[in-house]
């Protein structure tokens, strides 16, 4: 399994940019490319452009600040995991959104997606 991580420096208190981070059905309002986002139980049913994805919710750690999930459907791919951390840095926060993937082919896709998830999410929390 391929494994990386994408950082940015966040404007935002880490307990502000946690709550945009945590809320698991909230990703539409800050992540480029998804259209929409709803939540059955545990998984989240993204629209992407007319794609869907699943994404299974794994873990929220609370103390942490850190959320932890899998792609399960709509992408072409054996395996995946990725959390999504949040911890204070300086006046602001540091946000690591890291991922493992198999084939690790896919692991460009998701370097480029998450990069540009994250400085999306620095703009909307900042």
């Amino acid at each position: 399994m391929a494994e990386d991580k994408v950082q940015v420096e966040v404007e935002g208190s880490p307990d502000a940019v946690w709550a945009v981070v945590r809320d698991f059905g909230g990703i539409d309002a800050w992540f480029p490319g998804i259209g929409s986002c709803r939540v059955e139980g545990n998984v989240r049913i993204l629209d992407m452009g007319g794609m869907e994805v699943r994404e299974q919710l794994i873990e929220i750690d609370e103390p942490g600040r850190a959320l932890t999930y899998s792609v399960i459907d709509g992408v072409p791919m054996e395996s995946h995991r990725a959390t999504v951390a949040v911890v204070p840095s300086g006046a602001g926060s540091t946000v690591t959104w890291s991922f493992a993937v198999e084939p690790a082919e896919m692991l460009p896709v998701f370097q480029d997606a998450y990069g540009k998830a994250l400085d999306a999410l620095a703009t909307h929390v900042g």
